[in-house]
Formats: structure tokens, sequence, C-alpha cells
């Protein structure tokens, strides 16, 4: 019956995986394509809906994180399923911009579940760490990548509300599946690693995470400026009415399901290499990518879309491995939780999305090349020994 665990242990944590990151994918492609119609409300305006769940998506994290180590793996997984989708099924039903905000915030909160507790469980479980976490994060860029393609088809078929009720109440059945699962002991609380890592030394952990605090704050600044981003640089090109609506949720679909692709090749090198020697690399790619990216327009700017957020999220595993196995198993979900809050709380105190988003489209290419600097000091961070 463990292996039997293991492998539904595995199959829910990639599922999770996709779920938590529909929320602000489908509101990010709603702004430019609905919302900002809907409400009246200019895109910055618009965009602001969307902070406490954010705020909350990364400030909560470590306090499930840490619940996780010292409760129950099995039983905070539950209520992200439901707690998740009840929220996105309310952002759905809401009639005013506080009621869509304020359910938001409820999504960001229970959403703020995952990274911490069910990338900590799926190490626990998993032997072949690095390959089994690229496998994960294809899930996590099919969230992105499908929550743009399907919420194009719920604007269009159905109207905005649908594109977060459909997904809340897939999201709620899942949770019942699942708590349904654990109940016939099919699912089990995890009690150890399969593949137990090395001791390490205090000092040895300590030198790591501070090396890891400085690369994971360029990441995420890099990585949580392109969500809000690309909709809206990609609406500029290809238009917001009739047949655009499906371009531009395609285009980003695209983007993000190829880069969840590539975090399997990034996983099983890290399996494979040296982890720091991946993690490294996948640091100074970005910087020439990242420059050039904010020269361009129409099919040239998706295709380096594609090739900036891949090798972004390329180092991921190894980043994840190189935390799982610097920090005792009883404090991993803290520490994961500590690291979503850690990579973006950069993007969030140094950069308000409203006025952000209000002057986007001549800030754009320049922000771009700012990142490119931001990507070249997360590498020089990443080669420290």
């Amino acid at each position: 019956m463990s292996d039997v665990s293991d492998r539904l242990s595995m199959g829910f944590s990639c599922v999770g995986h996709f779920y938590s990151h529909l929320f602000a994918p489908i509101f990010f492609t709603l702004v430019p394509l609905a919302l900002e119609q809907e409400l009246g409300l200019s895109h910055g305006e618009t965009v602001a809906l969307i902070v406490a769940g954010n705020l909350l998506y990364g400030l909560a994290a470590p306090l499930a994180g840490w619940l996780g180590d010292r409760w129950s793996t099995i039983g905070i997984m539950t209520i992200f399923f439901i707690g998740t989708g009840f929220g996105m099924v309310m952002a759905g039903t809401a009639e005013t911009p506080f009621g869509i905000a304020l359910w938001l915030a409820v999504t960001g909160l229970f959403g703020s579940i995952y990274h911490p507790v069910g990338i900590a469980w799926l190490v626990r479980v998993s032997v072949n760490a690095g390959t089994v976490l690229g496998i994960n994060g294809i899930f996590g860029g099919l969230g992105p990548a499908l929550a743009a393609v399907m919420t194009g088809f719920f604007i269009d078929a159905f109207g905005w509300r649908s594109a977060y009720i459909v997904p809340g109440a897939v999201i709620i059945l899942s949770g019942f599946l699942f708590l349904g699962l654990v109940a016939k002991g099919w699912i089990l609380e995890p009690t150890g690693d399969r593949k137990p890592s090395p001791a390490v030394s205090r000092g040895e952990m300590f030198r790591v995470y501070a090396i890891l605090a400085f690369t994971m704050t360029c990441g995420g600044l890099i990585y949580h400026a392109t969500g809000p981003a690309l909709p809206k640089a990609f609406s500029l090109d290809f238009g917001t009415t009739g047949a655009s609506v499906y371009t531009v949720s395609f285009l980003v679909g695209i983007v993000y399901a190829t880069a969840g692709l590539v975090q399997v090749l990034g996983g099983r090198l890290a399996d494979s290499f040296p982890v720091r020697r991946i993690y490294l690399i996948s640091f100074l790619l970005q910087v020439p990518v990242l420059a050039f990216a904010g020269t361009l327009g129409g099919t040239a700017l998706v295709a380096a879309a594609v090739i900036m957020v891949s090798l972004n999220t390329s180092g991921l595993p190894a980043e994840n491995m190189l935390i799982a196995r610097y920090t005792p198993p009883d404090r991993r979900g803290f520490v994961y939780g500590l690291k979503v809050r850690h990579r973006q709380r950069h993007h969030q105190s140094r950069r308000h999305p409203r006025r952000h988003a209000l002057r986007h489209d001549r800030r754009f290419s320049r922000r771009l090349r700012r990142h490119s600097a931001v990507a070249g000091r997360g590498g020089r961070g990443a080669a420290t020994r």
C-alpha cells in the first residue's frame, strides 16, 4: 500500500501544483480581455483587485508550511483543495470590485498552502527528486498555460464569471476525491524520506540559505513581473476583441506550457550533474534573452517570451533540491514557505501593481532590460561558493 500511496501522493501533488497556478493567470488574462470593460475601471485599477490575493499567497505560505510540518501534510492539502476551489467559485459570483478583491484574497490565502506543503510532500515520497520536481513543474506550467486558453474560451462562450466558477468547482470535487482516498487508507501520511539526504553542518546549511535568499529574490522578481505583463503586451500587438481574445490567451498558454516542459529537462540535468552548476547556468542564460526581448514586438516577442520564461523556471527543480538537501525533513514545509514569501516580497514591496500597470506601455521594454541585470546578479550569487 505504501507504493500506491506514494504514486497517488505524487499525482495529487502534481494536480495541486496545476490548481495553485490558476487563480492569478485567469485574472491577468481577464483584465485586458473582459474585466476592464465589465467594471468600467482602468487597467491599473483592475489589476489592483488582486493585490490582497497575491500578498496573502506569499505571506501565509510560511504558516501553511509550518502547519504541514507540525500537524498533517494530508490534512493541510485537503484544506488547500477545498478552500482554493471555494474562493474561486465565490470570486466568479461577486458583483462588485470589492467582492472580487475579497474572494481573490480568500483564494490567495488557501492557494498559499500548495508550494510549502505540496513540494515538501513530493520530495518526501520521491527517489529521483530532480526528475519528479521537473514533472511537477510541467503541471505548474500548465496552470498558467491552460488558464489563459480556457479563460479566452469561457469569456467567449459563457462570460467571464465562468472562468472562475467552473475551475473552482472542479478543484472542490478534487478535494473531496482526495479526502475519500485518505479515508480509505489509499493515501497515507508520509513518515520519512524515501531517499534520505546526507547530513550537512549548520554552517554549510546557513551559507547555502544566504545564497538562495539572494538568487530567489532575483528569480522571483523576474517571474512575478512576467505574469501580468505578457497578456497586456500581447494584447497591444494582437488586439482584445473577437478572434484576438483567443490569440492572446493561446499565445500566453504556449509560453507557460513550454516553460513547464523545459522544467523536466532542468530536473533531469539536476539529477545527473552538480545541482549548483545547473542552478547557475539557468540564471546566466537569462541575461541576454531578457535584454534582447525588450526590443521586440509581435511574433518575435512571443518567441522571446517562450525562451525567457522557460529559462526562468528551468532552474526551479535544482533550487528545490538544494533546499531539500540542506533542510531537516521536519522543517522543509516552513522553509519552502519562506521561499515563496521571499520570492514575492521584492516584487510586491518595490513595485505597487496599480502604478506599475498604469505605466505599462512605455516601461515594458525598459523593465525587461532591468530584469536582465537582475538575472546577471542572480547568476553571480549562484556562483558564490
